[in-house]
């Protein structure tokens, strides 16, 4: 090898020849004898004491059971092969015996005492928990009177209604039945509700007095999926009939899984046109229940309703203060669900808006009239003269009606925002403009019957 190689086993391993710069298994000049063993492996390079010590006591033992330790075939052959055999068998014997007692008398991997290992929290602090005496409480009287069952529950008769047959709960209500189908259109994806017809509704119910006809009802079915019941739809009025026919049909837009997950409510009203329209009585069928795109046809009782009158409808606003120039704008975005005034066209309602400063009526303005519709869209704009100083001591009266060409118009609904406001809503609404900054906000209102807000808000009483 070359002069390199060999330079560099001699400054790197520790077996080279120092004499010859071989390795140490290669040279002449560095074989041992039996009696020296070079260890290799992951000893140091010295001698530690205890391999010394080993050493010396094993030599003692070696001259005296070499012999006898020779393997058999080593007995027969002649004395003088005998012993040539035996000086390399002696070597390689003597040094496989050597390794394996320092193999024995090496010493071994310290014992390690492993034990559970404990997680905690710095810092955290052990608390002793003292077991809890149980002590009757003390529980006063009125305490379970303060509690609303209606709040808790859909319909105060909902755990009679699910254990009473259709049968059943005719004879025990007496509210006549109601004929309708369903099925969901996977090609165009929507859920047809068919309203065919209803019989044997009872006769109308005047809460005030105001009815004039009290034999005959004028009834008409709104639709809706629950929760959603914003998003309604209604048929027709039937005049004067305890047995209506419709035969009209409604779709909704929603995905089939969707649908599985509400509820069909159908409501039978009775129109009035001189007081508030009053609830016949309600059927609800959850759509899991049924093969919705199969379809079927069903007669259901109805039920009573814990809502005796419905809903006045809704009315989208938008409200927006200019400081600068001193001006109240106001945007009538749209109306929905409408209370119907007219049996024949439904309504044709109009928004007026009057401003009140203080309690005096100032300003009255309202939109045009749209024919033949609960849902109206106006996207109407008016805009008041208010400066800043007296923007807090004004209120805005908004009041739906219907278009009447015989008599008076209709009365709707109203509501009332600003300083004298008809509830937390429309607070609310007016205290998000006056936070706003120069930009429209616009918000839902429910639209409130004459009566409460004649009783909730001053303002209300100074107009018309």
């Amino acid at each position: 090898q070359g002069l390199l190689a060999r330079i560099s086993d001699l400054l790197l391993c520790r077996w080279t020849c120092r004499n010859c710069c071989q390795k140490c298994f290669d040279c002449s000049c560095c074989q041992t004898n039996e009696d020296e063993v070079e260890i290799l492996g992951p000893f140091p390079a010295q001698t530690p004491a205890w391999l010394i010590s080993s050493q010396n006591e094993d030599k003692d033992g070696d001259s005296d059971n070499t012999i006898s330790e020779l393997p058999p075939t080593l007995q027969d052959v002649s004395p003088d092969r005998r012993r040539s055999s035996s000086d390399a068998s002696r070597s390689t014997y003597s040094l496989t015996r050597r390794i394996s007692s320092l193999e024995s008398r090496r010493p071994s991997s310290p014992l390690i005492d492993i034990k559970p290992i404990e997680f905690g929290i710095i810092g955290a602090k052990k608390e002793i928990v003292q077991p809890t005496i149980l002590r009757k409480t003390y529980t006063p009287d009125d305490y379970f009177r303060k509690f609303e069952p209606r709040l808790y529950s859909l319909d105060s008769n909902g755990d009679d209604m699910d254990s009473l047959t259709d049968e059943e709960i005719l004879s025990k209500y007496q509210l006549g039945m109601l004929h309708f189908s369903t099925q969901y259109d996977l090609l165009h994806n929507y859920l047809i509700v068919r309203v065919i017809e209803a019989k044997d509704l009872p006769p109308p119910i005047s809460y005030d007095g105001s009815r004039q006809d009290m034999a005959h009802s004028n009834p008409y079915v709104k639709i809706c999926l629950l929760p959603d019941q914003k998003n309604s739809k209604q048929t027709g009025v039937k005049r004067k009939t305890q047995n209506p026919v419709f035969e009209e049909r409604y779709t909704f837009d929603i995905p089939f899984l969707e649908a599985q997950r509400r509820t069909l409510l159908l409501t039978v009203v009775d129109f009035d046109k001189f007081s508030r329209h009053c609830v016949i009585g309600k059927v609800s069928m959850p759509l899991s229940d049924v093969d919705l795109v199969k379809g079927g046809h069903w007669w259901k009782a109805l039920v009573p309703s814990s809502q005796n009158e419905v809903e006045l409808g809704e009315l989208l606003l938008s409200l927006n203060y200019l400081p600068s120039a001193g001006r109240l704008n106001v945007d009538i975005i749209r109306a929905k669900q409408l209370l119907q005034t007219d049996m024949s066209q439904g309504s044709d309602p109009f928004v007026k808006i009057q401003l009140v400063h203080g309690l005096k009526l100032t300003k009255t303005k309202k939109t045009s009239c749209m024919r033949g519709t609960i849902d109206p869209f106006y996207n109407e704009s008016f805009s008041f003269k208010v400066p800043q100083e007296e923007l807090e001591n004004v209120s805005l009266v908004f009041t739906v009606y219907g278009h009447n060409v015989k008599s008076s118009n209709d009365f709707i609904g109203r509501i009332v925002i600003g300083q004298y406001s008809t509830g937390a809503p429309e607070s609310n609404h007016w205290r998000r403009m006056l936070n706003a900054h120069r930009t429209a906000v616009e918000q839902w209102h429910s639209l409130r019957s004459r009566e409460e807000c004649d009783r909730v808000s001053p303002a209300s009483l100074e107009v018309t």
